[in-house]
């Protein structure tokens, strides 16, 4: 069975997007996983499923896989290459549109441009909700990781979040750290985990370790974490300029949280076609 397929990335973090509106194939767990071999298969970060909503209020349903064949809930670098990917293949002539997750709803801006923004829900701080198995304190937590003290701060924006501050993000043990945190169980769920770096109030440098795939070249929702917590911390003004390994990202963020936007660049790499049976 051949599909087609586009390849796309956020600033490094890549995706591989289906147009999937009539259903016409079940992407399992294990067939995931294998197309997301950058050596046997396409090769991705994550994959993106564009399907039909049943709410009139929601243009489409977005449903997003790791590398390593988990679903989760959203991905803000992903949704935006979700918004473009739309308006490239004419899947809606809309510039702005709504996009639903499991347990998010997302407002899509200038979908018809490169950069494309987007509009997040508020975030989560309620430990229950994250999950998180320690009461939350806006002070934060610590944990001993070989030894060595590391505070952390906990969000989650419809994905959890654990947010470090450093001193130097080109030091920051984000492998070490990342992976022992991104399994511990106090996330029972797993986490994302934030190294950031601030540079002066409206301007940070992060690095992100995220839960089924590693470091990657960037994650909004990531940078939103950071600026979120960044804010809470009276570390950051609202607006706020993000580097990326990958590149960009502008995010306007009010103190009281009710209104987030992230902007930044969406590249259409390439088309394909891919013969699915290769991989049940």
């Amino acid at each position: 069975m051949l599909m087609n397929f586009s390849k796309m990335h956020g600033l490094g973090n890549d995706f591989v997007l289906f147009n999937n509106i009539n259903n016409k194939f079940i992407f399992t767990s294990s067939i995931v996983k294998k197309l997301s071999d950058r050596n046997f298969g396409i090769g991705f970060d994550q994959l993106i499923l564009v399907e039909k909503s049943f709410n009139k209020k929601i243009d489409f349903f977005y449903k997003i896989f790791n590398s390593d064949g988990t679903e989760v809930f959203q991905c803000v670098n992903g949704v935006r290459c979700f918004g473009r990917f739309i308006n490239l293949k004419n899947i809606s002539k809309k510039k702005n549109i709504y996009v639903m997750t499991k347990n998010q709803i997302f407002f899509l801006k200038n979908i018809n441009k490169d950069i494309v923004s987007v509009k997040l829900s508020e975030p989560i701080f309620d430990s229950y909700k994250i999950p998180f198995l320690k009461k939350y304190s806006e002070n934060g937590h610590y944990i001993l990781i070989n030894s060595k003290k590391i505070k952390y701060f906990t969000v989650s924006l419809g994905n959890p979040h654990c947010v470090i501050f450093v001193d130097n993000i080109l030091l920051a043990k984000v492998d070490v750290i990342g992976s022992f945190l991104e399994k511990h169980f106090l996330f029972p769920l797993g986490v994302n985990v934030n190294f950031v770096e601030i540079v002066s109030k409206k301007e940070i440098n992060v690095r992100t370790y995220e839960r089924g795939v590693g470091e990657t070249k960037s994650c909004g929702s990531g940078a939103c974490a950071s600026v979120i917590i960044g804010i809470k911390n009276n570390f950051l003004n609202k607006n706020v300029l993000v580097n990326l390994n990958g590149g960009k990202l502008n995010i306007f963020c009010e103190k009281k949280f009710k209104n987030i936007l992230l902007s930044g660049n969406t590249t259409h790499v390439y088309d394909g076609k891919i013969n699915i049976n290769n991989f049940l």
